[in-house]
């Protein structure tokens, strides 16, 4: 007698055998390819709205589960434009404020750069659907594994085009969409990067609940919930308040940027007359914006007097911008001026933003841009100097130092609390080249609001032209200067030397995040290539 065959179901990873018991988690079919290219749009389309100025957060989830739904079922090349096109729409939109005096050109470039790298995220993304979903039928690996790894791989995407190459280009992350939600305080645990991921993570969880058709309404919907409403409730780390600084902030309303033209001492006369609204006033700091002391301020005698008779005035020091130079070497800086002892520290910036301080490879780049008009418009480069501490001891703390997109530098936040112990934030900028009106301004202030409470720090952002503000750690407003009016402000900012974890492990965070969803992307395209092998044999 011969016996019957007994069949062994295979690995859940194979994707064969028995079915699965969560069958009732089966997902739709991917979406026509006619209606991919539609989601890829919309979801480009919708992000922006997300952000400032119009600061309607909620829309950054269906926006990111539409741009993720659009790669499930697409080959490479699809994916990768797919995601190009999600891109390219949304940094069109959400940075036009470039236009304002470089038009179209430059606008183009950097979206169509950008989207380049959205386009590879595509890809990785794409092969994370074809790949993972597959071997993860079940409730566990559709509602948590799954929206895990992509978004892992969202934030791998986002930290590489934030830093490669020439120091990347950080804006439109998906925390920038947040500094108004409940979201907000959830930097202060896992910083920018951590809270991109929940974001994309939680945008896969609401796609797959909605791809997932075969699962119960009712458990969907409890699911969905309870994520968010974990996300949300996440308080913000608890800061200890050391002390308080009163400090006074001058917008002088100059609408001289690197590319306006100006009269050479009109800005500093500006910041001089605004200054007269603190006349009387007690103040620990007084802190002007970038530029604000123009060009060579510390090697020119009568603005050096003109500064040093502020400081003395107000007998307090003097944070301000200026060009400064040594030997060849030109610097985007800040100085500190000390009452009757003029400027006594410097910064200088040490992540000029490329294309704009400075040519990258200027030997390349010099003839295509001479050829299309753009070369004068960065006559010269300024130096980086990596050895320059982002942070001031003056008025009796730490203050750490962001000039203009400083604030944007996940590193260099770190670096100011860290390894130089800052109990408060000043972050001097020059919004003029954007605009009046201009989103650019709110958007830096977006990302000023998050990094106050990131690092449990009070924030000083103030500008030339606006928009300025002074913010209290937990990312609350304490006072704000209307755009293109001289103003002044006035403030006892609170001084915390607590750590908190966002700040200690974000960076960790990030790389554990991005090598996490690399090496699972990896290791599904292994189990992958194991089981066709064995399959062909």
């Amino acid at each position: 007698m011969t016996a019957a065959p007994v069949h062994l179901p295979r690995s859940p990873l194979s994707g064969a055998g028995v079915k699965p018991r969560a069958a009732r988690t089966r997902a739709r079919s991917p979406l026509p390819a006619g209606l991919a290219w539609v989601a890829a749009i919309l979801g480009g389309a919708i992000m922006p709205f997300a952000f400032q100025p119009w600061g309607w957060w909620p829309l950054i989830a269906p926006a990111v589960a539409l741009s993720l739904v659009a790669l499930r079922g697409r080959r490479l090349v699809a994916a990768f434009a797919l995601g190009f096109t999600t891109g390219l729409v949304f940094f069109l939109l959400h940075i036009q404020w470039i236009t304002v005096y470089l038009g179209p050109v430059p606008l183009l470039a950097l979206s169509a750069w950008m989207a380049a790298w959205w386009g590879l995220g595509g890809m990785a993304i794409a092969l994370a659907w074809r790949w993972a979903e597959p071997r993860l039928p079940s409730a566990l690996g559709a509602f948590l594994v799954m929206p895990l790894l992509l978004g892992g791989l969202w934030t791998l995407r986002e930290s590489l085009s934030s830093s490669v190459p020439w120091g990347g280009f950080a804006w439109g992350r998906l925390a920038h969409s947040q500094a108004s939600s409940p979201l907000a305080d959830t930097t202060s645990w896992v910083g920018f990067a951590g809270l991109s991921f929940l974001i994309a993570a939680v945008s896969a969880l609401l796609a797959q609940l909605v791809l997932h058709h075969r699962t119960m309404l009712r458990r969907r919907l409890t699911i969905g919930a309870a994520a968010v409403i974990l996300l949300v409730a996440i308080p913000g780390f608890a800061v200890e308040r050391t002390g308080a600084l009163r400090v006074g902030a001058v917008q002088g309303d100059s609408e001289a940027g690197l590319l306006a033209p100006y009269t050479p001492g009109e800005i500093l006369q500006q910041h001089l007359d605004a200054t007269r609204q603190l006349s009387g006033e007690q103040l620990d700091l007084l802190v002007w914006p970038e530029n604000a002391g123009e060009f060579y301020a510390n090697e020119t005698p009568s603005t050096m007097v003109a500064l040093d008779r502020v400081a003395t005035e107000h007998d307090a020091p003097l944070i301000l911008g200026t060009v400064t130079r040594d030997g060849d070497e030109t610097y985007n800086a800040l100085l500190q001026v000390e009452p009757g002892r003029g400027a006594v520290a410097e910064y200088r910036k040490r992540h000029p933003v490329p294309f704009a301080e400075y040519l990258p490879q200027r030997e390349l780049f010099a003839p295509v841009l001479d050829a299309l008009g753009f070369l004068e418009l960065i006559p010269r480069d300024f130096s980086i100097d990596p050895t320059s501490a982002n942070a001031f001891d003056v008025a009796g703390t730490t203050a750490g130092l962001a000039i203009c997109f400083d604030i944007i530098d996940d590193y260099q936040a770190r670096e100011m609390v860290l390894e130089h112990g800052a109990e408060v934030v000043l972050a001097p900028t020059n919004n003029a080249d954007f605009g009046e009106g201009s989103a650019e301004n709110v958007q830096q202030l977006a990302i000023a609001q998050l990094r106050a409470v990131e690092a449990g720090r009070a924030v000083v952002n103030i500008s030339t032209v606006g928009t300025s503000a002074m913010i209290g750690p937990d990312g609350a407003m304490l006072d704000r200067l209307p755009q293109y009016e001289p103003g002044a402000m006035l403030e006892e900012l609170p001084l915390s030397t607590t750590v908190t974890p966002g700040i200690r492990l974000g960076a960790w965070i990030d790389w554990a995040l991005c090598l996490g969803s690399a090496l699972g992307l990896v290791a599904l395209g292994v189990v992958r290539a194991l089981e066709r092998r064995r399959t062909d044999a």
